[in-house]
This record gives structure tokens, C-alpha cells and sequence, in this order.
């Protein structure tokens, strides 16, 4: 069944400055039109197992419609904290309620000529099966972090997404906790 949900264009967001302070207020369409600064959370789920759950974005998203995220998360709201943004998107994205609080890893800002949003990343261990979201969630399945290793020259994944993995790595690889995380 298709999901004719609204999109979120008209949820409002913070607009923060290159310190990551607020400094006003826009819609979601506006922050991205006008290249706002904003604030997103990005969460690596892993099951179990330890795979990493990734997916492929419906066509009808705002940014980055139809590619491959091996992050859930999203835009921060208005007054919200990265963390309750970080556990919302989460259990949204994954169709799952009572998660655990995500681990909070590290910020970064990500800017490009089309988009600019300070970063926060986090990592989660969920247990339970997902019923992903259909709005926002066309395909998914949980892979091994060797597999999505090879998997990132093959699919067409989001560019933030892509650049927060990236992070995460270098991060891991700063902090000596290797390529298994939680």
C-alpha cells in the first residue's frame, strides 16, 4: 500500500551558525532551499548479530530520494536536542518503540555547495525485528560491515551518509576501537 503521507517540508527547524548556536528558525523546505544551516542526527543500527542495518530511501524523500543510508536518523526539530532527535528518528525509521538511548560518538559539520548541517552520530543495538517505515524506508536489510565495505563502490549511497561513515572510521581508527563498534 502506498504511503501518502505529507512529507516534512514545513517541520521547523533550528538554524544554527558554525559553532552549532542557534541563530533563528525556518522550515524544512526553506532550510534547504536557502542552504541554512541546520542540525541532523545520523544512528548506525546493528542487530545481534552486529550487522549494520542499511536501506534504500523511498523516491518521495526531500533530499536524496531513492539511494542507499546505512545510517536511520534526520533533520533535529525546532528545540529539540540531538539526542531526543537521535532516539526519535530511530524507533521511527526502524518501526520500533523503547529503544535504548543511541550512544552519542561524535559531531561534525557537513557542507557541501547545495547543503550544510552540523552532524551528530550515534550507534545503537536493536534487538528486536524492524518494521521499517514505509515513508521512508523502500528496502532494507542488515549487513556485515565487511559487505558494506564493498557494497559502498556498488550502490548509490546518500553523500552525507557516506561522508559520516567515513568520520566514523577515521574516528574508530583514532579511538582504537576497530570496526565493530557497539
Amino acid at each position: 500500500m502506498a504511503d501518502n503521507s505529507p512529507l516534512s517540508a514545513d517541520e521547523v527547524l533550528d538554524i544554527v551558525d558554525e559553532h552549532d548556536r542557534v541563530v533563528g528558525q525556518a522550515r524544512r523546505s526553506d532550510a534547504y532551499a536557502r542552504r541554512l544551516r541546520h542540525r541532523c542526527t545520523f544512528v548506525l543500527a546493528r542487530n545481534a548479530a552486529g550487522e549494520i542495518f542499511v536501506h534504500r530511501r523511498t523516491a518521495r524523500k526531500l533530499v536524496f530520494p531513492s539511494m542507499y543510508d546505512m545510517f536511520v536518523g534526520g533533520v533535529v526539530g525546532a528545540g529539540e536536542s540531538y539526542d531526543e532527535a537521535a532516539l526519535r528518528e530511530a524507533e521511527e525509521e526502524l518501526g520500533i518503540s523503547g529503544l535504548p538511548a543511541p550512544t552519542p560518538l561524535f559531531k561534525f559539520l557537513y557542507a557541501t555547495p547545495e547543503h550544510t548541517w552540523w552532524s551528530s552520530v550515534y550507534e545503537i543495538r536493536c534487538e528486536s525485528p524492524v518494521q521499517p517505515q514505509a515513508s521512508e524506508v523502500a528496502w532494507y536489510t542488515f549487513i556485515t560491515e565487511e559487505e558494506l565495505r564493498r557494497r559502498l563502490a556498488e550502490w548509490d549511497w546518500v553523500p552525507d551518509g557516506r561522508e559520516a561513515y567515513r568520520q566514523l572510521l577515521a574516528w574508530r581508527s583514532e579511538q582504537g576501537t576497530g570496526p565493530g563498534g557497539l
